[in-house]
């Protein structure tokens, strides 16, 4: 649907300009945005079957998760434990509380869900509401939220957010924007569209810059926003599986009954108004001879039913196209019968393509994450130049994309702290043995309560200790 102007009563002419460019941007991209939902939710089905297949077919809405699961094995690879900053004890700024508080263990991987839907993924730093938590971190898809990108700060110069949408039937408002949020540098202003005027609600000036950040999947030059996890040959590939899955269920119906050819006898012999269904279940069909007949003896010939292996093999081709495609091994979508458990080098040879993709993805998230969490905890501290001062040294700490047994990862972290044993007394030689953070805080705590009540027994028994 064509965005159609709108003028906000409140904002300036560039300002409403930015806005209606952005809302035109939402509108371009919302089909193709629709679209990709759909296949991610195993919503669309495919209608263009072939015309040897009865109508019936097509409206089985048959569908595949394969979109779902290639998105979904590869976020799943992608997942924040915490934030580091080498600077000093991240603890001390509150990051503790606004790590609970927008609960961004789990926000997070949403937001890289919808990044994989969408290309991109949107994320807005403001202030809380009363009730809320002092600073809010919020996720928005493509559908929702857009903004404009400056190549030479590498950030947005603009972004919007759309809050509310019309939802009666009766209204020309529905499914229309009527509530956003625009952001600009030192400026979020929320607008409303009250009685067919738009107006602007509130307007809050600030000291923290642009409050809301991309996270795109796979950009590169020119195309700064990303592309889509489920790309067009995904999407192609899985269409031609469901047609298949049909083709199938066809012979299923069909050519798995055994086909018989009668010489000699007519439908009289089932009854009146017999139900084929009935006669196919038939198995053992007892005919008379008539000697007054032309031919006395009625003479049953029998073809083997069709095998559905032919489907299947394709089905399975299909499968094995779209794992080469989504960088996924082939056990995760093909047919395949393992007889025996594979070796853990020839299970990391065939996961070596996701382990990729899920570092280069984090990798295009991180610089934005790093930027929202020193802006929140700036906020949270009310000092705007505390988000320059922590934010080069601010990473977030992605748990490894390749998964390790826990005595593999000890293994490995022994063979290092060898080689430096001091770093067996910090968090990270800890975490090198494979201790969580929580694990490793937990026992850096116990080891000094421990010295300190050793330390304290000593003084104790001193000779001098009666005079202290």
């Amino acid at each position: 649907m064509a965005h159609t102007p709108i003028t906000i009563t409140g904002l300036s002419k560039d300002e409403n300009s930015v806005v209606n460019t952005m809302l035109e941007q939402i509108s371009d991209k919302l089909r193709r945005n629709v679209l990709r939902r759909s296949y991610y939710e195993s919503k669309h089905a495919v209608h263009q079957v072939a015309a040897i297949l009865p109508p019936a077919y097509s409206n089985l809405a048959t569908t595949v998760g394969w979109t779902a699961k290639a998105v979904d094995m590869l976020v799943r690879r992608c997942n924040v434990d915490t934030f580091t900053w080498t600077g000093g004890d991240l603890s001390s700024l509150g990051f503790d509380e606004l790590w609970s508080d927008n609960a961004l263990g789990s926000e997070i991987g949403q937001g890289a869900t919808a990044s994989l839907i969408h290309a991109s993924a949107f994320v807005s730093t403001v202030a809380g509401e009363p009730g809320e938590p002092d600073v809010g971190i919020h996720f928005f898809d493509a559908l929702d939220a857009t903004g404009i990108w400056n190549a030479r700060t590498r950030r947005l110069s603009a972004g919007l957010v759309i809050d509310e949408r019309g939802t009666s039937d009766a209204s020309t408002d529905n499914g229309q924007p009527i509530g956003i949020t625009l952001h600009l540098p030192g400026i979020v202003s929320t607008c409303e569209k009250v009685r067919g005027i738009w107006t602007q609600v509130s307007r809050s000036e600030h000291g923290y810059g642009m409050t809301l950040d991309l996270l795109p999947y796979r950009p590169r030059t020119g195309r700064a926003f990303g592309s889509s996890r489920i790309s067009r040959p995904m999407m192609a590939i899985q269409d031609m599986a469901i047609r298949e899955l049909l083709r199938l269920e066809g012979h299923m119906d069909v050519y798995s009954f055994p086909e018989m050819w009668m010489l000699g006898a007519d439908t009289s012999i089932f009854g009146d108004n017999a139900d084929p269904f009935q006669v196919m279940l038939g198995r053992i069909k007892g005919i008379p001879d008539d000697e007054d007949a032309v031919n006395p003896r009625v003479d049953v010939k029998q073809f083997s039913a069709s095998s559905p292996e032919p489907h299947l093999a394709a089905l399975n081709a299909h499968a094995k196209l779209f794992a080469r495609e989504a960088g996924l091994p082939d056990s995760s979508l093909a047919i395949t019968q393992l007889a025996n458990p594979t070796s853990a080098e020839s299970y990391d040879a065939a996961q070596h393509d996701l382990i990729a993709e899920a570092e280069g993805a984090t990798d295009d998230w991180t610089p934005a994450l790093s930027r929202v969490v020193a802006r929140a905890l700036a906020m949270k501290a009310g000092d705007p130049e505390l988000t320059a001062a922590i934010e080069p040294d601010l990473r977030p700490k992605w748990r490894p994309a390749q998964f390790l047994s826990r005595s593999a990862e000890a293994d490995a972290g022994m063979k290092q702290l060898s080689v430096l044993p001091w770093l067996a007394e910090t968090s990270v030689g800890l975490e090198l043995l494979g201790l969580t953070d929580d694990q490793a805080r937990r026992a850096l705590a116990e080891k000094q309560r421990a010295e300190a009540s050793v330390r304290v027994a000593d003084l104790l028994n001193t000779p001098d200790a009666t005079q202290l």
